[in-house]
């Protein structure tokens, strides 16, 4: 019995399909490409359900390979942060030999006056926007939200000088004994370089350094005399300028000193990622009517600068801020619109605490600069 040949439905469908398509595209365009994929995918699920789930799946397999890379990179950018963490918490082997030996020297001193550690929070603080505070001691005020939506007066080149640090007090010094008592003849000014401003400025120019930012960093003693060395620092900021205008953030790196009436003294610390800061307090000043002030009218400038740099430095490491210290005094600060002076812990904090805090406000500075580099 011969095989009876059956009619070629499928093929011929299939060809009066394609030339059903071609017409519509011809005639209809994109509009035609539309309607053929809405009624594939219906076709789809409706005639071939296990290749339509196949399909889902693929999808979604290629959706998690892309949210595991994202994830992954993620995963590297937290590891990233916290290797370089870990490079900044670790104590300079320098700062560990110098505390070592003062410690075997100091076994007989006296306990003349407490140590206190106290972290600052919102003592004083008038004026409050997210992790931004501040203490104004000025006639004038100030909106803080309003201030930080505006770009500071900044622009960062790279290979030319954009910072420049230098120390009016150089010869401040830290205690070299983590301890809660300081001895009468306690030594509270240096010249070594080693152990005094000097080294806290190095940390902060260390981590520039690492962003890759230019900076010039004067070591130059200007208190050998206290008197008059606001005058010895600006001459030597004002050369600096002169052959350098790139520069347009000017730090003037200090310490604090905080007494109560009985003599105690107060040692500014706050934990950050799990080791002890000298937390640090940035000044910034202000020309107003009946202050005396005459050569600072672009203080505002200042100001928005010093705001983003609390900004970051608290969003980075929080607790490192005391509020800001927005005051009538002006310290050379009109030598730009980005000049600024910094308090780094006082007297009663450890050169170690000190020197962990530069380099946590020099990776906040770099963070700042990199948002306005060209």
């Amino acid at each position: 019995m011969k095989n009876e040949r059956k009619f070629p439905f499928k093929t011929v469908a299939a060809l009066l399909f394609v030339l059903c398509f071609c017409v519509l595209l011809f005639r209809f365009g994109s509009e035609a490409l539309d309607f053929f994929a809405f009624t594939a995918v219906k076709s789809a699920n409706l005639y071939l359900p296990h290749a339509a789930i196949t399909f889902s799946d693929e999808a979604e397999t290629s959706e998690k390979k892309t949210e595991k890379k994202k994830e992954t990179k993620k995963e590297t950018e937290k590891t990233t942060e916290k290797v370089k963490a870990a490079s900044i918490t670790k104590t300079p082997d320098d700062i560990s030999k110098l505390m070592k030996e003062a410690k075997e020297k100091s076994k007989n001193d006296k306990k003349d006056g407490a140590i206190s550690q106290w972290q600052y929070t919102d003592e004083g603080v008038t004026d409050k926007f997210g992790v931004v505070k501040v203490k104004n001691v000025n006639k004038t005020q100030i909106n803080i939200e309003k201030l930080l939506s505006q770009k500071a007066d900044l622009s960062v080149k790279k290979n030319e000088p954009a910072v420049l640090i230098f120390h009016t007090h150089t010869t401040e010094t830290y205690q070299l004994v983590d301890r809660d008592y300081y001895p009468t003849d306690n030594v509270t000014r240096s010249e070594d370089s080693a152990r005094n401003m000097v080294r806290i400025g190095d940390a902060i120019c260390e981590q520039l350094e690492k962003a890759g930012i230019a900076y010039i960093h004067d070591t130059k003693i200007h208190d050998k005399r206290y008197t008059g060395a606001y005058d010895n620092s600006r001459e030597t900021a004002v050369e600096y300028l002169k052959k350098n205008p790139s520069i347009q953030v000017v730090l003037d790196v200090h310490r604090d000193a905080v007494e109560r009436t009985d003599g105690t003294k107060i040692r500014p610390v706050a934990t950050v990622n799990g080791k002890k800061a000298a937390q640090i307090m940035i000044i910034s000043g202000c020309q107003e009517e009946g202050n005396g002030l005459t050569e600072f009218p672009d203080w505002r400038e200042n100001l928005v600068f010093a705001l983003q740099l609390q900004k970051t430095a608290e969003e980075n490491f929080e607790g490192l801020m005391r509020p800001i210290y927005f005051c009538p005094r002006m310290y050379n600060m009109n030598l730009t619109h980005c000049s600024l002076l910094l308090e780094i812990g006082s007297d009663s904090n450890t050169l170690e605490e000190a020197e962990y805090s530069g380099q946590c406000i020099g990776n906040a500075l770099s963070k700042l600069l990199k948002e306005y580099e060209e």
